[in-house]
């Protein structure tokens, strides 16, 4: 059975098979943004060993060096997107003869807005719903994974740990910003975003700037 529920626990990862997330759902269906102290203190923890250099270079960054874009790294018949989708949206329909793999409609409590979006496949309308690397890619590139092998930068690109679905327009503003440049003007989800993005990079060994970790450590003080 596919749960929508997020993984309660921040340090737990899930792969697509199962579940995904690191937030439950909140009975509205907007993802429930006040993780626990006891996730709140593991964040910190992790926060606090991460390395803290400065961003490196963005050059020679390319989206390919993360392998093709959404790829079926789970090998489930479907691709990661689509993936996704049927694990953050409500009510999803599905292009027949594709064995519930591409999603044609849905909807979406956003948790960086806390809207409702109402998702339509298509040309046109597909991109109100997005697929956010919560670590995007380009920061990523800018610290540490220059470094990385091609097969670890691929597994990065379509890990759910670090994939949500979330509001277009919004994930086009936080383009490869950072916790020091954006935060999701949901204040109340916060706290899960930051604590996500942290177990997402301590996970790969990916660096923080004194800024971002400045930034960070604000947020989850406040939780």
């Amino acid at each position: 059975m596919r749960v929508r529920a997020f993984m309660a626990g921040l340090a737990t990862v899930t792969m697509l098979a199962g579940c995904g997330g690191l937030e439950a759902q909140s009975s509205g269906g907007v993802p429930d943004a006040k993780p626990d102290s006891a996730a709140v203190d593991d964040a910190k923890k992790k926060l606090g060993e991460l390395e803290v250099k400065g961003r490196a270079p963005k050059t020679g960054f390319d989206r390919d060096k993360f392998g093709p874009a959404w790829s079926d790294v789970d090998r489930n018949g479907c691709d990661t997107r689509n993936d996704i989708l049927k694990r953050d949206m409500e009510d999803e329909t599905f292009k027949s003869g594709t064995h519930d793999c591409i999603v044609l409609t849905g909807t979406l409590q956003d948790p960086y807005s806390g809207k409702t979006i109402t998702f339509k496949r298509g040309q046109t309308t597909s991109s109100a719903v997005q697929i956010d690397h919560l670590v995007p890619l380009s920061d990523a590139w800018q610290k540490g994974a220059q470094q990385w092998s091609a097969t670890k930068r691929k597994e990065f690109a379509n890990d759910p740990l670090n994939l949500l679905a979330v509001d277009g327009p919004l994930n086009g503003q936080k383009s490869d910003s950072d916790a020091a440049t954006w935060l999701p003007p949901r204040k109340a989800y916060r706290c899960a975003y930051i604590a996500r993005q942290i177990d997402v990079k301590a996970k790969y060994g990916v660096w923080v700037t004194s800024a971002e970790k400045d930034a960070m450590k604000g947020i989850l003080d406040s939780c």
